[in-house]
């Protein structure tokens, strides 16, 4: 072993950080930290300095925040040689939390459910298309006309899956070898589309294997020469989703979702899920951060787009499955493209709104969501910025700070989107208007 990857994750939920020499890290780092510059979490998604961020700006000098090793996260990585990794947690040089870090929002969260006796699980469900043309012939192709690993609709196909297996082969085996409990895979509607499901676990290392294995799923892709999108709607077929299963268990580790109301529920499950029901729009934004997020939400899509909650309905966001010690709340508004740090943190707090304030819980909606004129998820990142920054329950549960970081990174994108020619422009109007 003779190299050690130190990463954080970023507001777009991406891996960041050093590579380090194992010696050095064995003797300054393990026990000192690492500098990093704190701009890493003040930048778009192109790696701009942009404005409007109180933590880091060229007034503050872009200074450094310390990258302090979380050695409970160590593990191999298979697919670098020679190569060790563990998350990092941020921290200022006073020692004070960052508290826009997305690993120290979530954390918060966490607190908030110990202190009341409880924790979280999570399982993530991360699709992804899969090309057989490389990331580099991609950029040179300005990402028309790639070649998708299947051609046709592969959902559930064994046939059809067999065709990209030594590919999906080599991520599964090597996120075994990271330590991840993998349980399958399976082909999904898009073309070349794929989903590789892990076993839940606590909600933060969930997390972290979340964002070590798309990180390193594309490194492996891009090793085959081939590359892998996890954008929420890379194309006009069927979007990439990442539902995410949260269940609350007590701090002796036993499961409380499950009891004596109807659907098999607890009274604290029933007030969970009407919390996730009161909450869902004004934390979209955590949920769908950014532009091309909204474009899943296609009624007949299985991208949500009611807000109703059904017992194994995809129809609806919500959808409740499982049962016994198993029962969880599955929620299908995040894409592939969601931060999952502060997605669960917005689970956990909506979740939190409905037990401390008795929320009773609506019906289950029977039939199609789609059709049943319920209030919607947000339509735009616009509305749902807006929703965010006006919510009561985001800057109580996050703070202000957090509210502004996340709102401006909403801002950001909105303008750069704003100030774009697309290509829909220039089909649209570049002769015949």
């Amino acid at each position: 072993m003779d190299t050690v990857l130190l990463a954080l994750v970023d507001m777009q939920g991406r891996l960041q950080g050093k590579r380090l020499s194992a010696r050095f890290f064995l003797d300054e780092v393990l026990k000192h930290g690492s500098e990093g510059c704190n701009y890493l979490l003040a930048v778009d998604v192109e790696m701009n300095t942009v404005g409007g961020y109180a933590m880091s700006s060229w007034e503050r000098g872009y200074g450094d925040f310390m990258m302090r090793p979380d050695l409970s996260t160590l593990r191999l990585v298979p697919w670098q040689e020679g190569t060790a990794m563990l998350m990092a947690d941020l921290v200022w040089n006073d020692g004070a939390d960052v508290v826009a870090s997305p690993r120290q929002i979530l954390r918060r969260q966490l607190d908030r459910l110990a202190e009341r006796g409880l924790a979280a699980y999570v399982g993530t469900e991360l699709e992804f298309v899969v090309f057989d043309t490389s990331y580099e012939e991609a950029w040179r192709r300005a990402y028309r006309d790639l070649t998708p690993a299947n051609q046709y609709n592969v959902d559930y196909s064994l046939l059809g899956t067999a065709r990209v297996e030594p590919l999906l082969r080599r991520i599964r085996l090597a996120m075994e070898g990271a330590g991840m409990y993998v349980e399958s895979a399976k082909g999904e509607c898009n073309l070349g589309q794929h989903e590789i499901a892990f076993r839940y676990d606590t909600a933060l290392r969930t997390c972290d294997n979340h964002a070590i294995y798309k990180n390193g799923s594309k490194e492996i892709a891009a090793q085959e020469g081939r590359s892998i999108t996890f954008m929420a709607k890379p194309n006009q077929r069927e979007g990439n989703s990442c539902h995410i299963h949260i269940s609350l268990r007590s701090v002796d580790n036993d499961p409380i979702m499950a009891g004596d109301r109807p659907f098999g529920l607890s009274e604290l499950g029933a007030r969970f899920i009407a919390g996730q029901l009161a909450c869902l729009r004004e934390l979209t934004l955590l949920y769908a951060p950014n532009i091309n997020s909204y474009k899943r939400y296609v009624p007949g899509s299985f991208a949500p787009t009611a807000i109703k909650w059904g017992v194994d309905n995809r129809t609806c966001a919500l959808r409740l499955v499982g049962h016994g010690d198993s029962l969880r709340i599955e929620n299908r508004v995040p894409g592939g493209d969601v931060n999952p740090y502060l997605a669960v943190a917005a689970l956990i707090a909506a979740g939190l709104h409905g037990i401390d304030n008795e929320l009773p819980l609506e019906e289950p909606f029977t039939g199609n969501a789609y059709a049943s004129g319920a209030e919607s998820v947000p339509h735009t990142l616009r509305d749902a910025l807006a929703l965010f920054e006006g919510s009561k329950l985001a800057r109580e549960s996050f703070g202000d700070e957090v509210v502004a970081h996340y709102a401006n990174n909403a801002r950001v994108e909105l303008a750069a989107f704003d100030a774009a020619v697309t290509d829909w422009e220039l089909f649209r109007g570049f002769e015949r208007l």
